[in-house]
């Protein structure tokens, strides 16, 4: 008898484990988002109940700042991030706290410089007081564009300012050229005095959306992590078969400036989704690696130039793991 007891104690004692290492791994993961079309796949797979499929609980958490966002990350509070590329380096301070483990969208004309008609190109701007937000990912694209043509931010008087408004002030004309994004690019063009100059369609890759995890969270929560990447990829498959659902899912799931179907639809013009073969040709192979590394490396470039960078001496091939996009489902 007491043995008997012994071993219904001992798979007693068994189970109860095996219900608290359940209960653990059913947490969700909470992960960091804002109001972009671009990230509207990801209620795709909510309702479809890709996640679930997949076997991951996911939260999606709305914080509209990505330094409260990457502030909330640090504390513990999120288990990840969906951000642009540039945006994580600004957070690193030994640079190897955070991953790339998939990117979302490539911002294909929804971001870009809108200035006066008789400012045709880029060394036009030179002297002209130009409207940005510093410290984000439109002062990146502003310096890469500038970088190609040779100049550097000293050429022009910039005005600091968030992107709908320099937008505004742009139409307002208050300046001669801001860097902005829609609904503003869409506003700036059709002012009388203003054109395009330049969008984010003629640099491909440059500003690419991603999802980002500690490396302890992918250590310890990898199948997980694959889940979501996997559930990505049927949302995306499902948006290229049922297009019209889809812009009402995603719409409703978004909300606020995109609740409008017709809104969402105009704005989804200037992104595009990252399937799988996408994700496994931008990100490469840690032998051979995608243009990821390349948009990475101008990130630490630009953003080490103006003494943003806290971590120092970070390698950008040491921030992507490959091991998520080219894993077979």
């Amino acid at each position: 008898m007491k043995r008997l007891l012994t071993v219904v104690t001992g798979a007693l004692v068994v189970a109860v484990l095996a219900g608290l290492a359940s209960t653990a791994a059913a947490e969700p993961l909470r992960i960091r988002y804002s109001i972009w079309v671009g990230y509207g796949p990801l209620f795709i797979a909510k309702e479809k109940g890709y996640f679930k499929e997949e076997k991951v609980d996911v939260d999606l958490v709305n914080i509209e700042d990505p330094k409260e966002g990457f502030f909330a990350l640090a504390a513990g509070r999120l288990d990840g991030v969906v951000s642009t590329i540039d945006t994580m380096v600004l957070y690193l301070k030994t640079g190897k706290e955070y991953q790339y483990v998939l990117a979302l969208d490539d911002s294909a004309g929804g971001d870009g410089i809108v200035a006066r008609k008789e400012i045709q190109s880029v060394k036009d701007l030179k002297g002209k007081k130009v409207a940005v937000n510093e410290g984000s990912v439109s002062q990146f694209f502003l310096n890469v564009v500038l970088k190609e043509s040779g100049m550097t931010q000293k050429d022009i008087e910039v005005v600091n300012m968030k992107q709908g408004d320099a937008g505004a002030a742009f139409v307002a004309e208050k300046v001669d050229a801001a860097v902005t994004w829609e609904p503003w690019l869409t506003k700036s063009k059709n002012a009388p005095h203003g054109h395009i100059l330049v969008d984010s369609s003629k640099t491909p890759g440059l500003i690419t959306d991603v999802l980002i995890f500690p490396r302890s969270v992918i250590a310890k929560r990898g199948k997980e992590v694959q889940g979501i990447v996997n559930a990505w990829n049927k949302a995306v498959a499902y948006y290229e078969q049922n297009k019209d659902e889809s812009i009402q899912i995603m719409s409703r799931g978004l909300g606020d400036w995109l609740k409008d179907p017709k809104v969402f639809a105009e704005t989804l013009g200037g992104v595009k989704f990252y399937d799988k073969q996408a994700n496994a040709r931008f990100f490469g192979t840690a032998q051979k690696p995608g243009d990821i590394v390349k948009v990475v490396q101008n990130a630490l470039d630009i953003w080490g130039g103006f003494g943003k960078l806290q971590a120092k001496s970070v390698a950008a091939k040491d921030l992507v793991n490959h091991s998520f996009v080219s894993a077979r489902p």
